[in-house]
């Protein structure tokens, strides 16, 4: 009776757990692996779409280059300049005068003013718009016309570069108008204004 009960000569063994364990970490992995060939399959396929199309659209960019291109062969030189000058006053009905305005005065020092604005073109460089001004300015402070200018060069919105001097008398007062040439790119996030009375006569007169 007392070697029936010694139950440490005959432990207890389970050779059917170990085996199911085994079982369920391949079928784990298994599963896994075809969750993983279908994710793999379905991103290939996405991206041959996606190269399908994106080679679609470059054909057809490509065909509409050469129907624009054929088309402008085929204008007038007087219809070519109509497109030339619709195309600019698109330009100048998007770009923002307002701000223009509003940076030109935040950079004038005491003593300098503004006697003229000549827009020559306004043009599209990359994805912004520019303008090539002719600007003048009166003082009688050479140093500050300096300092103007320098301060425009280093806002990041204003390439400022001097043209010419013209001494003015008066009966009372000697000045000196000076001319500059401004390229002005207006920064990002501004909304565009309509054009003043003033600039839009200012570009007629020129054209």
């Amino acid at each position: 009776m007392i070697n029936k009960l010694n139950l440490s000569s005959r432990p207890f063994r389970n050779r059917t757990l170990p085996y199911l364990i085994a079982l369920l970490f391949l079928a784990c992995a298994v599963s896994g692996a075809v969750l993983s060939f279908a994710s793999l399959r379905n991103t290939t396929d996405q991206n041959e779409i996606a190269k399908t199309d994106i080679e679609r659209m470059q054909t057809d960019i490509q065909a509409l280059k050469g129907k624009g291109e054929l088309v402008q062969q085929q204008l007038t030189p007087e219809q070519q300049a109509l497109l030339v000058a619709a195309h600019k006053l698109v330009a100048n009905k998007s770009f923002g005068w307002s701000r223009l305005f509003a940076d030109l005065e935040s950079l004038l020092p005491g003593g300098v003013s503004v006697s003229r604005i000549v827009v020559q073109n306004i043009y599209k460089d990359s994805d912004r718009s520019k303008a090539d001004l002719e600007f003048a300015v009166l003082s009688r402070d050479y140093g500050s016309v300096m300092q103007m200018i320098e301060t425009m060069n280093n806002s990041g919105k204003f390439q400022a570069e001097l043209r010419g001097q013209d001494l003015q008398k008066t009966e009372s007062i000697t000045y000196t108008e000076y001319t500059l040439r401004l390229i002005y790119t207006p920064g990002y996030g501004y909304a565009p204004a309509a054009v003043p009375s003033d600039v839009a006569q200012t570009q007629g007169g020129n054209q």
